[in-house]
This record gives structure tokens, C-alpha cells and sequence, in this order.
């Protein structure tokens, strides 16, 4: 590996934050369901059978990575993916899984 391949650490440092916000059951549950479209905290918390104020929690760790982002509609607010490479991580993971590893 040549010296110029190898990342600076504060990308390393990122990518290690980055990681960390998805490295959770409930998270990756929940990255699973927006790959579906955008939910709101409520429907979130029905789908993980999860009280709100623990999936808020959940979304507050992605959203502060830039994982997800939130928009407001009306008096709900909904949350989508926001980072593409989450998506491209995702479908990964779920190739190499329906290839049975």
C-alpha cells in the first residue's frame, strides 16, 4: 500500500463516528424501514414495537452523524435517509446476504 492510499485520521476518525451511529440493532431496524420511504417517530415506534422517546433517541445518534435527515409536515415530523451511502451500504449488506455470504 502506497503512503498516499493511506486515510488521514481525521477521516479515520469520521468514518469510525460514522460506523458507530450505525453499529446498533434498533439503528440498522430503523435504516431498514426509511429504505422504504420516510416515517414519522410514531410509526417508527409501532413498527419496533419501542416506546417514542426510545426511537427518538435512536434518530438523535443517526440525525447528529448525518445519517438521517427530518422534515416537517404539519405537526409531524418525518424522517428520511440522508446520507446515500447509508443506502449503498444497505443494499450491500443485503446483496451479499441474498448470495448467502
Amino acid at each position: 500500500m502506497l503512503r498516499e492510499d493511506i486515510l488521514s485520521d481525521e477521516k479515520l476518525e469520521e468514518y469510525a463516528e460514522f460506523f458507530k451511529a450505525l453499529s446498533h440493532p434498533v439503528r440498522l431496524k430503523i435504516i431498514s424501514i426509511l429504505m422504504e420511504g420516510k416515517q414519522c417517530v410514531k410509526n417508527l415506534g409501532e413498527i419496533l414495537n419501542l416506546s417514542q422517546p426510545s426511537v427518538s433517541q435512536h434518530l438523535s445518534i443517526l440525525r447528529a452523524r448525518g445519517i438521517v435527515g427530518w422534515r416537517r409536515e404539519g405537526s409531524i415530523i418525518c424522517y428520511y435517509i440522508k446520507d446515500e451511502r447509508v443506502k449503498k451500504l444497505y443494499n450491500l449488506l443485503i446483496k451479499e446476504e441474498e448470495n448467502g455470504r
